[in-house]
């Protein structure tokens, strides 16, 4: 199957670049197994150094702790931590941000449209 590697979901949906703006799109189950997939993509952005790097959320079904641990370690490559922001998170993946306490620490942002603006 197309976008899938042993069933699963490519973690990167897409990459969006408008000037100095970059929105990734990541989908399905964040986890261990495509981490390094995930931290590949958002660690290339940021070599780029984009004025903003939105990180779309909506696809995404469940995050776990090592892809939340990549979250951290891309926005500490930002030289404004507030440029990066998570957005459009379903209700588990903001309920794991809560829990974590990373959604005190992130800018979490409804919709992408709200994290460009």
């Amino acid at each position: 199957m197309e976008g899938t590697a042993g069933g699963r979901i490519d973690p990167i949906a897409g990459v969006d670049r408008d000037g100095g703006v970059i929105v990734v799109h990541l989908a399905g189950e964040l986890d261990l197994y495509n981490a390094h997939l995930v931290r590949e993509a958002l660690l290339g952005c940021c070599d780029e150094k984009p004025e903003r790097l939105a990180v779309d959320l909506a696809e995404v079904e469940f995050v776990d702790s090592t892809v939340l641990g990549v979250f951290v370690e891309a926005r500490t490559h930002m030289a404004d931590r507030q440029a990066f922001r998570l957005a459009a998170p379903r209700a588990e993946t903001r309920r794991a941000l809560e829990v974590s306490g990373l959604d005190k620490h992130f800018v979490v942002c409804a919709t992408v449209e709200d994290a460009l603006a």
